[in-house]
This record gives structure tokens, sequence and C-alpha cells, in this order.
């Protein structure tokens, strides 16, 4: 069994990043919107995970039983997912309850004096 490494960086950057970063930054957002609790976010990560690396491997012969890079993978997808929740949260908190709450930086929010 040979060791593949991933061997383009332009390709990780594409796929990863931008459009598995892109997908889970969606489903974050929409798990937000629909004021799920952040364990899905977490959950729903799995799955776009375990695509992420059949894409990798299907087109690019990366390696699909690696767990470096599926936790690679995991993590920055989970980045993404809860950077999207959170600035959905956020500004649904603002939003939705001005009397309460007012805007504290693009991921937070804080109580009215």
């Amino acid at each position: 069994m040979s060791i593949v490494v991933e061997q383009n960086v332009l390709i990780f950057i594409i796929l990863t990043l931008f459009f598995g970063g892109g997908a889970a930054y969606l489903a974050g957002r929409g798990l937000a919107m629909k004021w799920r609790p952040v364990w899905m976010a977490v959950l729903a990560m799995v799955p776009l995970t375990l695509g992420l690396r059949f894409l990798h491997y299907a087109l690019f012969e990366a390696d699909l039983t690696s767990l470096h890079y599926l936790v690679t993978d995991f993590i920055i997808l989970l980045a993404f997912c809860l950077l999207g929740y959170r600035k959905t949260i956020a500004s649904k908190m603002v939003r939705q309850y001005p009397w309460l709450y007012e805007p504290a930086g693009p991921l937070g929010w804080k109580s009215r004096a």
C-alpha cells in the first residue's frame, strides 16, 4: 500500500475551501435560520466531509482512506459551518429582538443597557 499525498494545493483550495467551505457555510446558515441546535451543524458536516473526500478520490486519485485528510477536511468544513451558523444567529437575534439586543460585532450580540 502506497501513501498518496495531496498532489496539488490548488485542488485543495478549490475543492475543499471554495466548494466544500461554501456548502458548509450555507448548511450552517440554513440550520441557524430554522433555529436548530449547534450540535446538528456538527452532525451535518459528517456526510459532507465523506462526500468531499470521495470527490478528492474520484476526481484526483487522492487517498480515500486517509484519516489525516478526513479529519483535516472535517475541521475545515466545521469551521465554515460554525461561522455561517454563528453569523446568522447573531443577525437574527438583533433583527428579531431589537428591544433586547444590539450588535456586538459580526458574530455576537449584547443586551441593551
